[in-house]
């Protein structure tokens, strides 16, 4: 996917995005072991995915997404990534236009509900 996808970088997590003859967008999340042991990797790989959920319907299909984790995503807020995960989709130009991604608040959807 490295060598046929386009990469856009962020200090907090890099997108990787390849074109696919589907009509679906499939994601993947990947921490690597710079970001640290397994515990931060996992809580950066669940992060990244409960960011991505409530936006998959509202990117364009035919592409294959990557998000990888950066070391100083641990010491982010939810809110941070997020927002860098939005500005790296719209650099990509993947988000359709005249959407709201998200919800203006900056607790992730589970959070609100506990």
């Amino acid at each position: 996917m490295r060598r046929e996808g386009r990469a856009y970088a962020h200090p907090l997590v890099v997108l990787i995005v390849a074109p696919n003859e589907l009509a679906q967008v499939r994601v993947g999340v990947a921490a690597g072991r710079s970001v640290g042991k397994a515990v931060q990797r996992n809580k950066a790989k669940r992060r990244l995915r409960e960011i991505m959920r409530p936006l998959i319907p509202q990117i364009a299909p035919g592409h294959d997404l990557m998000l990888i984790a950066r070391k100083p995503m641990i010491e982010a807020d939810f809110a941070e990534v997020r927002r860098a995960v939005l500005t790296l989709l719209r650099r990509a130009d993947l988000l359709q236009p005249g959407q709201d991604p998200l919800p203006p608040d900056d607790t992730p959807p589970s959070a609100s509900a506990a």
